[in-house]
């Protein structure tokens, strides 16, 4: 037989003797320890260290079977079943030890993160659609129901389309620079959305039925009623036996949906130079119900758009018969409206961004 005894790399090699005693002895002390230094474990870095001490490649039982090479092929399997069960043991005894650190660390991130839920929940803030944006969804809803569709253009446009293609000769007073914006002789920030209704009529043979709603500028001073910067809705008509009395019932029907079945439209000459003949169109007061009062000074109708037969020479421009074809346009402002439907008495807290006004719609 032979006897287990220490070699300089830290394992164990056998030497011939009475047995092996020995080698039971240094496994009981390896158990021992690791048990021992278990019991003072707190963390698992600490439990990681030791197990590497222990079990590990360079490990104090890993060397005792690294020596059973040298072991007598009698006590190879005494020695290798009690190092076995030695591994075993010590493994589940740092299983053990590693799931009652983690339970204990979950039960202390537990109590540190613990919710009273009988408190009350912290509000999140929603938005909401701008009250301007409110208003041209609604038109734009109810125009889309009576067939027409949605063309956009640019907001950077050429003089030709924002006045020239809408018989606005080159002395009109619109042409001042003090009340459009000229990016140069031949670009401006448009004044109304109607270049919107030129590019439509020289790109699509009629019949065309469309709404043109987005962004103008004009060089107005800012206050209650006037912003260089605001919004209109345009529509505009052409089909064959197209007449005024196909205008007024479309803004008929719009107006009724808009404010209601007893509301009433009146129409009044007015001129515009791309329409002929031209009207503004009153609706009766939705305030006193056309009995007359504050919002309509007394006279029981609100003004709420313009609008006429698009002139023979418009059609003309977009190469459009006006012996076959006829048509008709109007144009509403969304800050109008929005101001009339939500008593708004002053268009500049549209655009302040005054969360206090917003939060109101």
């Amino acid at each position: 037989m032979s006897s287990l005894l220490p070699c300089r790399a830290g394992g164990f090699h056998f030497k011939a003797g009475k047995g092996n005693p020995i080698v039971k002895e240094r496994i009981e002390s390896i158990k021992s320890d690791a048990e021992q230094l278990l019991t003072a474990i707190s963390s698992i870095e600490d439990l990681e260290a030791l197990r590497v001490r222990f079990l590990g490649k360079k490990g104090e039982l890993t060397s005792v079977l690294k020596g059973l090479g040298q072991a007598s092929p009698e006590e190879r399997p005494v020695i290798g079943q009690m190092a076995n069960e030695a591994r075993v043991y010590l493994e589940e005894k740092i299983s053990s030890a590693k799931s009652a650190l983690e339970q204990k660390a979950t039960a202390e991130k537990l109590k540190a993160e613990v919710i009273d839920v009988t408190m009350p929940g912290k509000k999140h803030a929603t938005g909401s659609r701008h009250p301007l944006q409110q208003v041209e969804d609604r038109l734009s809803s109810i125009f889309l129901g009576l067939g027409f569709s949605i063309a956009e253009g640019p907001d950077v446009e050429l003089d030709y389309y924002n006045f020239e293609a809408l018989n606005i000769p080159k002395n009109h007073p619109a042409r001042d620079t003090q009340d459009t914006f000229y990016i140069n002789d031949d670009v401006v920030l448009r004044s109304q959305t109607s270049p919107v209704q030129v590019r439509v009529m020289e790109q699509t043979t009629p019949p065309i039925r469309i709404i043109c709603p987005g962004r103008v500028y004009r060089s107005d001073a800012v206050d209650a009623t006037h912003s260089p910067v605001f919004h209109q809705m345009e529509g505009l008509v052409v089909d064959k036996g197209v007449t005024m009395g196909d205008l007024r019932g479309t803004l008929e029907l719009f107006v009724k949906e808009l404010y209601g079945a007893d509301a009433k439209v009146r129409f009044r000459p007015h001129h515009f130079p791309f329409t002929e003949p031209s009207a503004e169109m009153d609706v009766s007061c939705f305030v006193c119900g056309g009995k007359g009062c504050r919002v309509c000074k007394q006279e029981g109708f609100i003004e709420i758009l313009g609008c006429g037969m698009v002139h023979p020479d418009v059609l003309r421009r977009c190469n459009i018969d006006p012996e076959v074809y006829s048509g008709f346009a109007f144009g509403i402002g969304l800050e109008r409206i929005a101001m009339r439907a939500y008593g708004i008495d002053d268009m500049r807290l549209l655009y302040e961004n005054d969360l206090r006004f917003l939060k109101q719609f």
